[in-house]
């Protein structure tokens, strides 16, 4: 295959109009942009985890770490033994950890010799009885603020496994981050400090990275998108971005589920000539997810939206490159739950060169990449045979979202159906017709889930109710209440 071909450099916005482009983005993304700063992209575990230890090792007022898992294996352990001298030595240490997402990796033990050293942990979002389905709102971010010096955004966690393991001849996960210097440190220092605040007391506030902006740097304008549960801030940024998008739109992603209006916006940018890439796993860590991504697929490629699948042990990264001038990294994958239900951090880049650079290194990605056709499915690149595919409970997880889709807007009619998804409507009448015999033949395997999922819901109402009440007068007969 024919190496990509680098879009034409579009030509600056008409002046008058910045200002008002400026404007709009901001609004969006709910992000101002800072100007001033540095960014060094990190390629890979191995370039991250030596940055962050670097700094951590020559912190003098402040850590503050944020990161949706650590792993209690050799990495964690010299991370947990770094930040633990910083604290014995003086240094602020705060760390967020996310309850599910170390669920199995670490333990909250596991940062008991950081604590006794004078650094403060604190758990995203534990399991309670009363927040039966809370734990759908986890902590994903990935983000590392050292001083007023140098913050670190990426997709990558505080694991080996994205050191990838010789021995088994499993090779390093490729994933992607940066390292910012500048005024937007002190942005991300506050999206930092607005989490920690909601999980107990505020940092202090004679922090000298929320206290002071630090100066200038470079000439890299920036916006450090913050997503907190329940906010769209990054999803109208994408939205907009696939909106926008004249030339060239690359996107790389972990776990892509995009839901209808985003894969809409995509299939108009490449049918009005933009040149629509998206580069996934081709073996997921999350089977699951890697057929769901592959359900999505044919809509995409009518479109003219080129897929690639990675050959490797596992794309993890999470990044964005538009038309040479704007690019997005971060913890944010394109799927619903990132968009709208989790804790995020993503820096969009407004700057030619660091854009080139992202462009440069997808395109080096894509050498290590399997492009996907409808005609023949898959075709390996010249060099690169592609391993064969393991069926599995993916493949049946993929055909449920196809159904569920098509049968839904079948019944709903709430749009037309393509050609190629008329074959799947005999299957949901099929499955449907089965789900109806179920109830009608063992109703009881239906009734008695719903039954103990509504007492479970009922009673942690209650307890929420009867918390409330009693704070309320709490507060009434305090002597400071109006």
């Amino acid at each position: 295959m024919a190496a990509a071909r680098a879009p034409a450099r579009i030509a600056p916005t008409n002046a008058p109009l910045r200002p008002l482009a400026q404007q709009t983005f901001s609004r969006v993304a709910g992000a101002p942009l800072i100007a001033g700063n540095a960014v060094d992209l990190l390629i890979d575990g191995r370039a991250n985890f030596d940055a962050w230890l670097a700094a951590i090792r020559a912190a003098r007022t402040s850590i503050l770490f944020e990161n949706y898992i650590f792993d209690d294996d050799a990495l964690g352990r010299e991370f947990r033994e770094a930040l633990s001298e910083r604290a014995a030595a003086g240094v602020h240490v705060s760390v967020v950890r996310d309850w599910f997402g170390c669920l199995g990796s670490s333990t909250d033990r596991f940062w008991s010799k950081l604590r006794a050293a004078g650094g403060e942990v604190r758990t995203y979002n534990p399991f309670g009885f009363t927040s039966p389905f809370g734990w759908v709102t986890r902590d994903h971010r990935k983000l590392l603020v050292v001083d007023a010096e140098v913050g670190f955004v990426s997709g990558i966690c505080v694991s080996g496994k994205w050191l990838g393991n010789p021995a088994r001849r499993v090779s390093p996960w490729r994933d992607t981050g940066i390292a910012v210097r500048g005024p937007a440190v002190h942005a991300l220092a506050v999206a930092f400090a607005d989490n920690w605040a909601s999980l107990g007391d505020s940092l202090p506030a004679d922090l000298p990275v929320l206290t002071d902006v630090p100066a200038a740097v470079g000439h890299v304008d920036l916006r450090v998108v913050a997503k907190l549960p329940s906010t769209t801030g990054l999803y109208r940024l994408d939205q907009m971005i696939a909106a926008l998008a004249q030339r060239s739109l690359w996107l790389t992603d972990a776990y892509f589920v995009g839901i209808a209006p985003y894969v809409q916006a995509l299939e108009a940018a490449a049918r009005d000539g933009v040149d629509v890439r998206l580069l996934v796993p081709g073996t997921s860590d999350v089977p699951a997810i890697g057929a769901l991504s592959r359900a999505g697929y044919r809509p995409l490629l009518e479109a003219g939206v080129r897929v690639y699948e990675w050959n490797g042990s596992m794309l993890h990264a999470k990044t964005a490159v538009a038309d040479g001038r704007w690019a997005r990294v971060g913890s944010s994958n394109l799927n619903i739950v990132s968009w709208l239900e989790n804790c995020e951090i993503d820096v969009a880049i407004e700057d030619e060169e660091f854009a080139g650079r992202m462009q440069a290194q997808f395109e080096e990605d894509l050498r290590g990449a399997t492009e996907i056709v409808l005609r023949a499915r898959r075709r390996a690149l010249p060099g690169r045979p592609r391993p064969p595919q393991a069926a599995g409970t993916g493949r049946s997880a993929a055909g449920a979202l196809r159904l569920a889709n098509t049968v839904g807007a079948a019944i709903t009619n709430r749009r037309v159906l393509g050609a190629a998804e008329g074959g799947i409507l005999l299957g949901g009448a099929l499955w449907l017709l089965g789900s109806a015999a179920i109830a009608l033949y063992f109703p009881r395997l239906l009734a008695w889930p719903l039954a103990v999922l509504a007492l479970w819901s009922a009673i942690s109402l209650i307890i929420r109710y009867v918390t409330l009440a009693r704070r309320a007068r709490a507060t009434a007969s305090s002597p400071h209440a109006p």
